[in-house]
């Protein structure tokens, strides 16, 4: 829940996102390289809309972070788009977080890109689980969740992150 005063929502709403967001944005985009970092070789990520969904279905309470990702391959995919709602809706019921993930390439370099047996990996929806050891206490997850929570509270639900190329 966003507590904000009428003063705090008064004004140019616009000019304060663009001031807010560019900045958060970019410090969140690094918080979440972090966490797949880390999350990936604890076995913490889950790869692929099938996978993601089984997954969420299995053990909701588990998944600390969802992740939905595009390309401009896909970005007219009416199925992907079905799939991504259904997936938003779900974690919105669950209280998962959610981002969209811009830079595919990027996203695929930070996890490997590839399954054993060198098949691409399905990178539009990955799901950050939690793990028994630190993760939940990550200042980078926690970091993550506060932009999402900030964004809700500019009514902006799943909000876009740009992971910048290396």
């Amino acid at each position: 829940m966003c507590n904000m005063t009428l003063e705090e929502t008064s004004g140019d709403s616009s000019s304060e996102r663009s001031n807010f967001f560019p900045c958060r944005m970019e410090s969140a985009a690094k918080a979440l390289e972090e966490v797949l970092s880390s999350a990936l070789p604890q076995g913490c990520i889950t790869v692929g809309v099938y996978e993601a969904a089984k997954s969420l279905n299995a053990d909701p309470d588990n998944v600390v972070l969802c992740l939905l990702a595009t390309d401009e391959e896909h970005e007219e995919d009416v199925a992907l788009q079905i799939h991504f709602t259904l997936i938003q809706a779900f974690c919105c019921e669950n209280d998962i977080n959610i981002l969209r993930v811009s830079n595919m390439r990027r996203l695929a370099e930070i996890l490997g890109g590839v399954k054993p047996g060198g098949e691409p990996m399905d990178l539009h929806c990955v799901l950050v689980t939690n793990p028994q050891s630190s993760l939940g206490k990550d200042p980078a997850l926690s970091k993550v969740n506060r932009f999402c929570k900030d964004s809700r509270c500019l009514d902006q639900w799943v909000p876009v992150i740009n992971l910048p190329d290396r």
